[in-house]
């Protein structure tokens, strides 16, 4: 039996690479679940390996699907799944690309039920984004009630969700986005909100305990100046530490590339005892199922940008290239 599924034809851009196509329909092993898939989502890291920006450390065998975040309906569970059965609504991040296919398949422990006070297109955006903010700031900063964090680009889908889930630590919270999008990051309920087009949050904040960044590039070098001696450099989006890549267990040519690449950011976090990692999620059913309490409990609350019928998937992921998603661009079956 044959599905629909977006697939990657080369390293480019979403319009020219991007393709819809037949193939085969998933079958799923003992402890897995088929999916059939209402709502899928895009992130970053599908066009930064659409374009071959990680062809080191994750290439590709070509043609290859596309998407990590999904939301559906379970149709089929293996022999040795008991958490969920036929018909059950659940949401996961799986651990392979593929999401962007009529049907998909994961395994039980990544996979959570859908919080019950929310579309499937809402749904879809938390997994990867919301797991992500999760392990960063609970997981590798155990972030502590009343310390002061800074949230780089509160307007993005990490971003937006890492902001609420420090607020419900007790945390001091400062993020930053653009005049466009101030007032409404600032429903998101951060102590302050830095207008980066006007102001420079690297010379206005001193002495944070924690900075999660999602932008890379300069803002590490930002971070630095924002961070009290013995602080905590959490990033999703800047150079790789030593024990992330053998945590990715890449070989050894690739991890003293990354070694040589990250050298000067590692040694200015030495100088100062700062923790520094880059923080790369993986799947967690039981950290998801903790979100969705959340979300029913109304203490977080996913941000929706945009959202395409399943056939405009392309155009999905080029408007996520384009850098001005106020929250999270989702594809749907039923757009």
């Amino acid at each position: 039996m044959y599905m629909r599924s977006w697939r990657i034809r080369g390293y480019g851009t979403p319009l020219d690479k991007l393709f819809l196509d037949e193939v085969e329909k998933p079958e799923i092993k003992n402890d897995e679940v088929l999916i059939a898939m209402k709502a899928a989502a895009f992130n970053p890291i599908d066009f930064k390996i659409l374009r071959g920006d990680l062809k080191m450390a994750m290439p590709l065998k070509l043609p290859a699907p596309i998407g990590f975040d999904v939301s559906g309906e379970v149709v089929d569970t293996g022999s040795e799944v008991t958490s969920f059965k036929k018909g059950d609504q659940v949401f996961c991040r799986i651990q392979k690309m593929g999401t962007m296919a009529e049907y998909v398949k994961a395994q039980e422990q990544h996979v959570a039920f859908k919080p019950t006070n929310i579309s499937h297109e809402m749904a879809a955006g938390i997994a990867l984004a919301g797991v992500t903010a999760y392990q960063s700031l609970y997981d590798v900063a155990d972030l502590k009630k009343d310390e002061q964090v800074l949230i780089q680009a509160g307007s993005g889908g990490v971003g937006s969700l890492a902001v609420q889930l420090a607020k419900t630590k007790g945390a001091y919270v400062v993020t930053t986005t653009s005049s466009v999008n101030k007032d409404w990051v600032q429903s998101l309920g951060p102590d302050q909100v830095i207008d980066y087009t006007r102001d420079d949050y690297s010379i206005l904040l001193k002495d944070f305990d924690l900075v999660f960044d999602t932008l890379g590039g300069e803002h590490i070098w930002g971070a630095f100046k924002v961070l009290k001696d013995e602080g905590k450099l959490i990033t999703i989006a800047g150079e790789i530490d030593k024990q992330t890549a053998k945590e990715l267990k890449l070989n050894k040519i690739i991890q003293w590339y990354l070694a040589f690449r990250a050298r000067k950011i590692v040694h200015e976090a030495d100088r100062r005892n700062i923790l520094y990692r880059y923080k790369l999620m993986t799947p967690n059913g039981q950290q998801l199922q903790e979100l969705t309490r959340l979300i029913e409990e109304n203490k977080i609350r996913p941000v929706v940008d945009s959202v395409f019928p399943f056939e405009k998937a392309n155009d999905a992921l080029q408007r996520l290239t384009e850098g001005r998603a106020k929250g999270k661009i989702i594809v749907s079956m039923s757009k």
